[in-house]
């Protein structure tokens, strides 16, 4: 896979990351790069995020991630790589009941 294929990140971001603007960060730095998917706060206090786009934006956004916002405490950070589907127009955040894709 190249850099510019598309693809799909799907992420799992744990620590402090309800209540400090961590979603609004997320969907500002994917809409900055262009991508598409969703992003929610987890009921076990994690934030989910499904991206899709070419591999070198995902990874950039993988970054971002990894640092959050100013008030962000970043404990850990799962990643998962997958192909792409196509799935979405525009990138969105999603309640917390929310049943996936």
């Amino acid at each position: 896979m190249t850099a510019s294929e598309p693809a799909r990140l799907e992420a799992r971001v744990k620590g402090n990351v309800h209540g400090v603007g961590y979603r609004y960060f997320v969907i500002s730095n994917a809409m900055r790069l262009g991508l598409t998917g969703w992003v929610s706060n987890e009921q076990d206090g994690s934030v989910r995020c499904v991206a899709e786009g070419p591999r070198e934006d995902l990874e950039m956004l993988l970054v971002a991630l990894r640092e959050g916002p100013a008030m962000a405490i970043i404990e850990d950070v799962r990643e998962d790589w997958l192909p792409y589907t196509g799935r979405w127009a525009s990138f969105e955040i999603r309640s917390s009941g929310h049943r996936g894709d």
